[in-house]
């Protein structure tokens, strides 16, 4: 599984020589923010599938600063929170703001958010924020809820994965050191 992923991850010595990331130091080019394990891509996962729910571009940011406090893999967190897009975004929202109305027993219609339009950044930014607050706390419950959901169960996922990985990989190593009769 390591050599699968590594192929699309960068190594340390291209990031280390990464101009824009020079201002940065040691704190992104933390080995283990780099280093691809059981626990780091487990880690990436859950963080990359908590800060995927965020609104807006500040989901790498959040996935950023939560990868270089648990000091897990920093790349595949980036890549792991682009599970939310325009096709996904909406019906994420709509089970975010159902569990949140079940765990606080509300009532409520939820709306869809503003999408982006000709204005630019800044007046969709705040049409986002006004659209949340519209949708009260059913939604931000729900989304903190479904985040660490979704976190949970994408670590839990992943270990088991790269446990079921490894385990093949004993037996079949195991295969060809004993041959067909073991």
């Amino acid at each position: 599984m390591r050599k699968h992923l590594r192929q699309y991850l960068p190594d340390h010595g291209s990031i280390r020589s990464n101009r824009w990331l020079a201002p940065f130091g040691d704190t992104l080019l933390h080995p283990r923010l780099w280093h691809l394990n059981r626990r780091s891509a487990a880690g990436a996962v859950a963080v990359g599938l908590f800060c995927g729910l965020i609104p807006g571009p500040f989901q790498m940011l959040g996935a950023t600063i939560l990868a270089v406090i648990f000091r897990v893999n920093l790349p595949l967190s980036l890549l792991t929170t682009l599970y939310t897009n325009p096709f996904t975004i909406v019906p994420l929202y709509v089970i975010a703001f159902g569990l949140g109305k079940l765990v606080l027993r509300t009532e409520g219609q939820f709306t869809h958010p503003p999408e982006w339009g000709a204005e630019g950044l800044v007046p969709w930014v705040t049409g986002l924020m006004e659209w949340m607050a519209s949708q009260g706390r059913p939604l931000a419950l729900g989304l903190v809820l479904l985040a660490l959901l979704l976190a949970v169960a994408g670590y839990g996922v992943m270990r088991g994965a790269w446990r079921l990985y490894l385990v093949r990989a004993w037996h079949r190593r195991r295969a060809r050191r004993h041959g067909p009769d073991a």
